[in-house]
């Protein structure tokens, strides 16, 4: 990497944590946000389920490992190096309609934590993103069929 590269990319690292602790976001905050939407999720009737066969009886390393993918989504940390799309394509009994109570799920969560109300559209704006991402990826574009490994 250029050094004017590498100059520009740390700028906006310190862009992107600047906007975020102005929210009032943080690692604390994150970790809080976390640990409080797992709890939700593992109570939830519908999805729960889901989360328990995918994860098994000990959350903490999948716990620390989305405290790492949030403050890298959120502060831009750079700690999470992960898959995503394949960890989520590997569980056949995730259907696009759960992805409307995870964000439901995450959206209160935040309401109920979040620092300050700005820090709500933050997170919200990348967890519609990112669920985005996912459906197009798990499932395709409605109308043009399934990604063919999924199929």
């Amino acid at each position: 990497m250029t050094e004017a590269r590498l100059r520009s990319a740390e700028d906006r690292r310190a862009e992107i944590q600047a906007t975020a602790a102005a929210l009032g976001i943080d690692e604390a905050y994150i970790s809080l946000l976390v640990e409080t939407f797992y709890r939700r999720i593992r109570a939830h009737e519908l999805i729960g389920p889901i989360f328990e066969s995918a994860i098994g009886l000990d959350w903490a390393p999948h716990l620390e490992t989305m405290k790492a993918f949030w403050a890298s989504v959120a502060l831009n940390a750079g700690r999470y190096s992960g898959k995503p799309v394949p960890a989520h394509k590997k569980h056949a009994s995730i259907q696009p309609w759960h992805f409307k109570i995870w964000l439901a799920l995450f959206e209160q969560t935040l309401k109920d934590t979040s620092p300050t109300p700005g820090a709500v559209t933050y997170f919200m704006e990348r967890a519609e993103h990112i669920a985005q991402s996912l459906q197009l990826a798990m499932f395709g574009l409605p109308g043009l069929g399934q990604p063919r490994d999924r199929a």
